[in-house]
């Protein structure tokens, strides 16, 4: 983290769980006070790629902070700046849209399709990540929080437990 500023997550919420079958999706929410187009430009936050995921295609994303580096082969499927991003990743797709607000803001919606046993694991680490987001946006950035270093970080065992309760056993 590198702003001075500490840095403690928000209570567990904007969060949801839709079921489909045996599939899941985790649907999160959040409003930011950033126009689409700069929300858009800041996407990639958990992941290096090593090119713009602004076009459909292949690219390499590179996950931040992982023990080992794991670089996965991922799949754009959609690119339509700025209000819908679809990739796939590790046989996930994960969707973000982007809504402009009034006041020049932006709604972001992630869509994530994941394995339920991971389902409050995976909210406690993109609400840490949104919160990253939200900061650097803002001019306040407090560096990558990602990975196994996330789930070490005192916040994102709270908000874990607090997503848990939420969803319950899934």
């Amino acid at each position: 983290m590198s702003s001075g500023e500490p840095y403690a997550p928000g209570a567990a919420s904007g969060a949801e769980v839709r079921k489909e079958g045996e599939k899941c999706t985790l649907v999160l929410v959040r409003d930011l006070s950033h126009p689409p187009a700069q929300v858009w430009k800041a996407l990639t936050a958990p992941f290096d790629s090593d090119r713009n995921l602004g076009t459909v295609g292949t690219a390499k994303l590179s996950t931040v902070g992982a023990p080992t580096p794991h670089v996965s082969e991922t799949q754009v499927k959609r690119a339509d700046a700025p209000k819908v991003l679809e990739f796939s990743w590790g046989g996930q797709d994960i969707r973000w849209e982007l809504e402009p607000l009034g006041g020049g803001g932006t709604r972001l919606t992630l869509w994530h399709n994941i394995d339920r046993g991971f389902i409050s694991m995976g909210a406690a680490g993109w609400h840490i990540c949104l919160d990253v987001l939200d900061r650097l946006l803002a001019g306040r950035p407090i560096g990558r929080i990602v990975g196994p270093e996330a789930m070490k970080f005192g916040g994102w065992q709270r908000l874990n437990a607090e997503y848990a309760k939420q969803f319950g056993p899934t």
